[in-house]
């Protein structure tokens, strides 16, 4: 018997998930077994996923950039990579833009329901409130500073300094460059089998697959909130899925007609990843498997996927700065606010800076969303507003996240001549 592929694997496990949730939520004692006895599981598959993503980015950085064997290459390809990024960052929040002013969802929002939202979610509302004023108390360079680790094994102990992780990697590859050959040889080979390692860990893992996103999935649906909260955010919900959808289109039709590669043979290569993504929420625990997809299934040489997918997973995200701007504008359509042509313009320059520090784990968003909604004169109060769709939605643009990583490695690939 031929078996399932594995995004079918994965999406078999997602449905089975939400169905065995909806079933035991009907017993008293259906949510808490969930919680002590399901749960658990999910968190071991994305802890198993977070444990190799510093070493996966260490031994594919450095085996990238040392293979490049010219730092010609190095500025050329680093250049592309962040330029369309930044691109296509600009051009999610435009489209989060068009959507939530075409729709205006914060015009259903009803009194009463502000008022319940708000005094649901006031505390953590308040919390992310904090995390952001501390944030903007740091210097204009601060994030250019928080770069430069001082200590790299401080460093790659917590999966939120990728940037570190990343900026430490790429100095080591150049300095394997500039040094005799006869010196590097041993390191590289040494980095080399260490790649390997990683990259068969994977495998292991992602034969959990199936079962770590039943697990997360029959949890996130045991954990959510009443679905009468649910419906009252239900424009602002479309407004975002509206959006995400765009962008998935935008990233398959950009694919198309710079690499020539059919929709179905992208959607079809980068799936599995995507579905994980949903499931996770966190592109930084997707990363092991974007890589692997994306080398083996969609034809991009691994010295480009490498250097390509890692900053990716730190500053491209897409679905994030499109969510923020859609957030924005539906909170002050919520508190009756009319936002001018300007403040938009600051919205689209602001989203676009603060998704690039945002950081590849769940929720990373809601933190930098303060800021946005701080420099648009929005109260940050309102952020309480849209906490109880925030985990799905979370889930949504991170697939999108993830999916247009792969779409930039596709091109950027294409211009090297690395695409197969």
């Amino acid at each position: 018997m031929k078996k399932l592929a594995l995004h079918w694997q994965i999406l078999l496990g997602m449905v089975l998930g939400v169905l065995f949730a909806f079933l035991f939520i009907q017993f008293d004692w259906g949510k808490q077994f969930i919680i002590d006895w399901i749960k658990p599981f999910g968190n071991i598959f994305i802890n198993l996923l977070k444990l190799i993503a510093v070493p996966l980015i260490l031994a594919s950085l450095i085996k990238g950039v040392s293979d490049l064997k010219d730092i010609s290459k190095l500025s050329k390809m680093g250049g592309r990579t962040i330029g369309i990024y930044l691109l296509t960052t600009v051009f999610a929040v435009s489209i989060g833009l068009a959507v939530v002013n075409i729709i205006k969802p914060g015009k259903f929002i009803s009194e009463e329901t502000r008022i319940e939202l708000v005094g649901s979610y006031s505390n953590d509302a308040n919390s992310k409130i904090q995390a952001a004023e501390n944030q903007k108390k740091a210097g204009p360079l601060q994030a250019l500073e928080d770069i430069v680790p001082s200590n790299i094994i401080g460093a790659a102990s917590d999966n939120g300094n990728m940037l570190q992780v990343i900026f430490f990697a790429i100095f080591f590859g150049i300095a394997l460059i500039l040094i005799p050959v006869e010196s590097s040889t041993p390191v590289k080979a040494f980095f080399d089998g260490f790649n390997e390692a990683i990259l068969k860990m994977i495998d292991i893992i992602m034969l959990a697959a199936p079962f770590g996103v039943f697990a997360l999935l029959a949890s996130l649906v045991a954990e959510s909130p009443s679905l009468d909260l649910f419906e009252a955010l239900f424009w602002y919900g479309l407004c975002v899925i509206i959006g995400l959808s765009l962008m998935l289109g935008f990233y398959v039709l950009i694919v198309f007609i710079i690499t020539g590669k059919k929709p179905q043979f992208f959607i079809n290569g980068i799936a599995p990843a995507q579905l994980l993504a949903f499931s996770t929420s966190s592109s930084a625990a997707t990363l092991p498997v974007t890589m692997e997809r994306v080398v083996d299934n969609l034809g991009v040489d691994d010295e480009v996927a490498s250097f390509v997918l890692p900053i990716g997973a730190t500053i491209n995200m897409d679905g994030t700065s499109l969510y923020q701007a859609v957030a924005a504008v539906f909170i002050a359509q919520a508190f009756g606010m009319d936002l001018s042509f300007g403040v938009q313009l600051g919205i689209i320059a602001t989203a676009t800076l603060a998704s690039i520090g945002s950081a590849a784990v769940p929720g990373a968003g809601m933190v930098m969303l303060v800021i946005v909604l701080a420099q648009a004169g929005i109260p940050e109060a309102g952020l309480a507003l849209i906490f109880a769709i925030d985990r799905p939605l979370d889930m949504c643009r991170t697939t999108v996240n993830v999916t247009g990583d792969a779409a930039v490695s596709m091109v950027v690939a294409k211009s090297v001549d690395k695409l197969a």
